[in-house]
């Protein structure tokens, strides 16, 4: 789609989270037709089982859950593999879980949104969450993306900006347009102009 720079590909195994989708075949047959930076959120009990598949396949990144464990372990594999290190948290799990692992991380990815299924409501009891990364990266000085995925759109985008996100990951206000190149430039518009 026009205006995007990345594609955020879900994989979920149906263990981490109820939902199944692809895997490394799938991606492998999208790289062939874009060269998107693709950013995939692994969504799955045992992701080092899978980073090698993965960055064969043609994945630049990888998103990894603190909440699976061994998070230093698979940060460090991730980049061992070429690929950039992404640490992922879902609404309920503490900053402080995350807190530990922000020197190994490239990106650091806040669920707005209970991982697992689109088109949820996004939580905005989770914007708190969002400030306090900002501040922690900043604070740190690390280079870190803050990147934030679950219910953005045209609304939610200035608010997550405002709190420090620059990365924003549109599901369904995109591919639920009957224009969504029209919904990516409405969304980039509304959090352009959060931007401090």
């Amino acid at each position: 789609t026009p205006g995007t720079t990345w594609l955020h590909i879900d994989v979920m195994d149906g263990h981490f989270v109820p939902n199944l989708t692809i895997g490394p075949p799938v991606v492998e047959s999208l790289r062939r037709h874009t060269g998107l930076f693709f950013d995939c959120h692994l969504m799955m009990t045992n992701p080092g089982d899978y980073l090698e598949a993965f960055k064969k396949a043609g994945a630049d990144g990888c998103s990894i859950h603190v909440e699976v464990g061994e998070t230093a372990e698979l940060l460090t594999s991730c980049r061992e593999l070429g690929m950039n290190a992404g640490l992922a948290v879902t609404p309920e799990t503490p900053v402080d879980a995350v807190e530990p692992f922000l020197e190994l991380a490239d990106l650091v990815l806040c669920m707005t949104v209970h991982p697992g299924f689109g088109g949820q409501e996004f939580m905005h009891e989770v914007l708190p969450k969002i400030e306090r990364l900002r501040a922690e990266l900043d604070r740190r000085e690390l280079p870190a993306a803050l990147q934030v995925d679950g219910g953005i759109d045209e609304r939610t985008a200035p608010l997550v900006v405002a709190a420090g996100a620059r990365i924003l990951v549109a599901g369904s206000a995109v591919f639920g347009d009957e224009r969504p190149w029209e919904a990516i430039r409405r969304i980039r518009a509304a959090g352009r102009a959060a931007l401090p």
